[in-house]
């Protein structure tokens, strides 16, 4: 499912967030693959995806299904950062890799993020970042501000 609105606040966007993780469940369960390795995870997606800036003054959240198969764009993994992050987070519900799933909101200040990644706690305590708009897995780029929120799916 496709959704959008133009932007409310960031708790409002995370809220619907969860919405369209839960929305794609389904999805997840019958199209990813269960892999070994949260690279493996990482890399599929990449390879599946393009980042494209959300329409001016909207904010569009599209679940898994619709970022791969009804994309907004008519063009299948055509998403910015929020969209893999729901992507991702869909997908580590279906995976084995840990222990906790999160996002991370980074901006300059707490109340004004401009970047959304997600990752996962490993079993061994250790955090690993899926962060699609990276080239390479497991990678933060830097900001002044970084929040980690964990994920409850629905």
């Amino acid at each position: 499912m496709k959704f959008k609105k133009k932007y409310v606040d960031i708790n409002d966007t995370l809220n619907h967030i969860r919405l369209q993780v839960s929305e794609g469940i389904n999805y997840a369960q019958n199209n990813i693959p269960l892999f070994l390795y949260p690279a493996d995870l990482f890399y599929w997606f990449k390879s599946r995806t393009t980042y494209k800036n959300d329409p001016e003054g909207i904010e569009l959240l599209q679940s898994l299904p619709t970022l791969m198969e009804n994309n907004y764009w008519g063009k299948s993994g055509f998403g910015d950062c929020d969209c893999t992050s729901i992507a991702v987070l869909t997908a580590l519900q279906k995976q084995k890799f840990g222990k906790k799933c999160w996002i991370k909101l980074a901006g300059r200040t707490k109340n004004t993020p401009v970047h959304i990644w997600s990752g996962i706690d490993l079993s061994n305590g250790k955090e690993y970042s899926l962060d699609l708009t990276n080239r390479i897995v497991n990678i933060e780029r830097d900001y002044p501000y970084i929040q980690k929120i964990y994920f409850k799916p629905l």
